[in-house]
């Protein structure tokens, strides 16, 4: 059976809509580099609702990585789609009735009850396309809240606090993961919500494949000054580029070979850009305005974790990828959802950076 499903999550999400447009997902699965499902690892429960999760996460959360959500379900059900706690949550995400009423799930069901029989709560599609919007609401919210305040808690464990003991307790407490005698968390629930927050961890490391090695090798450093915007731009536009945007143009281009690029543009509708300042590059993969297919989609990939890998010799600011945004200046937060940042359209193939990667140098 495990030989017949070691392809599932290219399956998984091979097609997801977004924007009005199809495109290959095969390496969209994987969420980003280093962070790919280790399908291997999964107890045997979880194979048969993988297509209901990732599709609900795709369609309403992709900054919930799979990995994150898969450890999730482990902890809250073991992936038993009828699961019910005596306190009343039910369904492979445990969703309490009032949550799930309050989610757009519809009548929720007596608290400290069961649901009955012919509930929609129990179908894993249904259930998934309910909490995963409502777990979204919470993880937006609290990202904002932690970075905000300067908690310590990480966005994703933040989430998880709410969802096993309640926002409030991420809000009233000094890191964002209650101690006893914080936020009406006494001694019981503290430790609940440690056990909880270790179990998810520790499943998370098992789930996770190591990460793939990067190809490519070690880029040469650039070893120059910043200098400004002085040199002719390498793909031939007539404009300039920095010298070390000019290095690491160099640089991929020996290792890749010289795909289309395109650095210094004017960028008139976007003057804060780094193109018209000659530190940010594109390199496109398949053809500008649609959705890549699965090989181009890997090989920028490969392109992508290698400048992420190589940042610092290159000093590489950041990359976007396939609606993913990686930054040296957040390294410890990996690829994170790409927005748009109020100027691009996330949801299309250009604005969401799905068919070219984008690369800013720091100087």
């Amino acid at each position: 059976m495990r030989s017949a499903i070691t392809g599932l999550l290219a399956l998984l999400c091979g097609t997801v809509l977004i924007g009005g447009a199809m495109f290959d997902a095969d390496a969209q699965a994987a969420v980003a580099p280093g962070q790919a499902l280790d399908v291997e690892a999964l107890p045997d429960a979880a194979l048969p609702w993988l297509d209901a999760l990732e599709s609900a996460r795709a369609a309403s959360c992709p900054e919930l990585p799979l990995t994150w959500l898969v450890a999730q379900v482990q902890v809250e059900s073991s992936w038993d789609p009828r699961a019910a706690s005596s306190a009343g949550a039910a369904g492979l995400l445990q969703a309490m009735p009032g949550t799930w009423s309050a989610a757009g799930g519809g009548v929720g069901w007596p608290a400290g009850g069961r649901p009955p029989a012919d509930h929609t709560v129990w179908d894993p599609w249904r259930h998934f396309s309910v909490v995963l919007p409502w777990m979204c609401t919470n993880l937006r919210a609290m990202t904002r809240h932690v970075q905000v305040t300067g908690k310590g808690a990480s966005p994703l464990d933040a989430v998880a606090v709410c969802h096993i003991a309640g926002c409030s307790r991420v809000t009233g407490s000094a890191t964002g993961v209650p101690v006893a005698g914080e936020a009406g968390c006494g001694a019981g629930c503290a430790d609940q919500v440690a056990a909880y927050l270790e179990a998810i961890h520790r499943y998370l490391d098992e789930f996770t494949a190591e990460p793939a090695t990067v190809g490519g090798g070690a880029a040469t450093a650039f070893a120059g000054r910043s200098a400004g915007c002085t040199v002719p731009d390498p793909t031939g536009t007539g404009g300039c580029v920095t010298p070390a945007t000019n290095w690491g143009v160099q640089q991929i281009w020996a290792t890749f070979g010289k795909r289309p690029t395109s650095c210094w543009d004017a960028h008139a509708w976007n003057p804060t850009s780094d193109h018209p300042q000659g530190k940010g590059c594109d390199i496109t993969f398949g053809k500008l305005g649609k959705f890549p297919g699965g090989d181009d989609v890997t090989a920028g990939w490969q392109l992508a974790a290698w400048l992420q890998a190589n940042a610092a010799a290159l000093h590489v600011k950041y990359v976007i990828w396939q609606g993913r945004i990686w930054s040296a200046g957040r390294d410890d937060e990996g690829w994170r959802a790409y927005t748009g940042g109020g100027v691009y359209d996330a949801d299309s193939a250009t604005g969401g950076h799905y068919d070219h990667v984008h690369v800013s140098f720091t100087d």
